[in-house]
């Protein structure tokens, strides 16, 4: 079996052949994904079906959805390594702090139920973001290992962490015990 395996292979470049989006080099490759614009609806559309002599003209009906995954987190503004230290831990009022990366499926899932809760508990508490993509130091230092992960931060000191897309009312018992 090995001797047959080993005299049809064929080297990965050879068989594959350019791709819009998709580049080789050397032995990486690199997939290119296109922008997100999130939910859209599909009209209806009519195409044709054609195999061999045979041709049908086909009306795809229904107003489907497309979900093409955006960057929810829009309300909740960003920290990283140099504001870390002035809007979290000196921060006059509780800090909830999401640690987060944009390839993470889960987290985009969390972003909207994170923006929710940053306007019900506006001016009560504070809502940040880490990428932790781009601020590995910190996500570090607060033992991160799994994503998304939510922390609450009182008077400078980690006090709760939930692992996970959590339900909205989970995250809302966490924020109600430190208020």
């Amino acid at each position: 079996m090995a001797g047959l395996l080993e005299t049809i292979a064929v080297p990965r470049t050879a068989m594959l052949t350019p791709v819009a989006g998709f580049s080789l080099s050397g032995r990486r490759s690199s997939i290119r994904f296109s922008v997100f614009k999130g939910l859209n609806k599909i009209q209806s559309t009519r195409s044709s079906v054609s195999f061999g002599s045979f041709s049908k003209s086909v009306t795809r009906r229904g107003g489907g959805i497309v979900c093409e995954a955006q960057d929810t987190a829009v309300l909740v503004p960003g920290v990283n390594d140099q504001t870390w230290e002035s809007l979290v831990i000196g921060s006059d009022i509780p800090v909830l702090v999401e640690f987060w990366a944009p390839w993470c499926g889960p987290c985009r899932m969390i972003h909207p139920v994170i923006d929710e809760l940053s306007q019900e508990f506006a001016g009560k508490f504070k809502f940040f973001k880490v990428n932790t993509d781009e601020s590995p130091t910190i996500a570090s230092k607060y033992g991160i290992r799994s994503i998304p992960t939510v922390m609450i931060f009182k008077e400078g000191e980690k006090k709760d962490t939930v692992i996970g897309a959590v339900p909205k009312s989970t995250l809302t018992a966490s924020i109600e015990k430190f208020l």
